[in-house]
């Protein structure tokens, strides 16, 4: 009884065609597929690049996570290898990075290879990488070819200490991470500095390691900031393990700690650049100080100029707060309504 109506569906009223012999034509669907590759060529690289970014956080708190685990397990950071200097009858000697690894962390880290500093890419480790600021840097195979600041002799109350220019050394983790280590067997907890009126506090001495992380070895993009990131270790006890995440530079404008007026504080300056952003702390502002050559941009630098932290003085009467001081490479009391540079970092 639907047959008449079932037809008359079937056939195309002008010729009589069947509808399923209609289709789009080759221009049409040459056309439509255009369409969907600019689409697609627009959208899939932000997409990828946002899949890649929450890959590269997730890695990178786990790894923390990881290494903070491992190194509370440790019963001190300090003296670990030896470091002696050639002469003309005996050849140098440095096994301090190295045997920090292979004595200390690897008891208390999965590690799956360890390599000197003439070996580091057998531990996945690149050649060369981009920095937080977009400055291309080559890889430091010494404590100070990595920061300069990080050897030399430094003076407090307790007396004078060198601090050993170290090789590097790197490793690779279970998990497929690739870790070049500098090492400073001689860190100390404190030089006293505040005890007479010294007015510093020395970063250098304190940071007993510092770890560069590439989370997928050589691959790329070898950026800081993406697959690459830096932990520093304070303290040769009552371990400090820090891994900031600063803003790619620091804010254009100055700001006091407790400004007078209508002014914003520098805390709040941090947080008007998003929820995410705070003040570091002293600890924090000195592992950013420790990695400078993986921050720094062709303008800014953390180790020029004064920059707030949110760390109180301790041994000032006056209401004064932490601020990093270049002179001392440490930091100095700063009056709290002077105006300093402020470097934000990720919470």
């Amino acid at each position: 009884r639907f047959w008449p109506q079932a037809r008359a569906l079937a056939f195309n009223a002008k010729g009589g065609e069947p509808l399923s012999r209609c289709a789009f034509t080759m221009a049409e669907i040459l056309l439509s597929l255009t369409i969907i590759g600019v689409v697609a060529a627009i959208t899939l690289p932000s997409l990828t690049g946002n899949i890649n970014e929450r890959t590269w956080n997730t890695q990178r708190k786990a790894l923390y996570a990881r290494m903070s685990q491992a190194i509370a397990l440790m019963p001190a950071l300090n003296g670990y290898g030896t470091l002696t200097e050639g002469n003309e009858s005996t050849s140098a000697v440095d096994t301090a990075a190295e045997t920090f690894v292979t004595d200390g962390l690897s008891k208390v880290l999965k590690i799956n290879n360890i390599c000197d500093s003439e070996h580091l890419a057998d531990c996945g480790i690149a050649s060369n990488f981009t920095t937080l600021g977009g400055v291309q840097s080559n890889v430091a195979l010494t404590m100070k070819g990595f920061n300069s600041m990080m050897a030399g002799s430094y003076s407090g109350n307790n007396g004078n200490m060198n601090l050993l220019d170290t090789k590097a050394a790197a490793f690779e983790t279970a998990n497929g991470e690739s870790i070049i280590v500098y090492y400073q067997p001689a860190c100390v907890g404190s030089m006293d500095e505040n005890a007479s009126g010294l007015g510093g506090f020395f970063i250098a001495p304190k940071i007993c390691a510092n770890f560069v992380y590439d989370l997928n070895g050589n691959k790329g993009p070898n950026t800081v900031g993406k697959d690459i990131g830096f932990i520093t270790a304070m303290y040769p006890s009552d371990v400090k393990v820090l891994a900031p995440m600063p803003a790619v530079n620091p804010l254009s404008s100055t700001y006091a700690f407790k400004p007078t007026g209508n002014a914003i504080s520098a805390s709040r300056a941090c947080t008007n650049l998003g929820e995410e952003y705070r003040l570091p702390n002293i600890d924090e502002l000195g592992a950013m100080m420790a990695n400078d050559n993986l921050i720094k941009s062709a303008s800014s630098s953390p180790r020029s100029g004064y920059y707030w932290s949110s760390t109180p003085m301790k041994n000032s009467a006056s209401s004064r707060w932490n601020h990093w001081r270049t002179s001392e490479t440490g930091y100095d009391d700063g009056d709290p309504t002077e105006n300093f540079k402020v470097w934000c970092i990720k919470r």
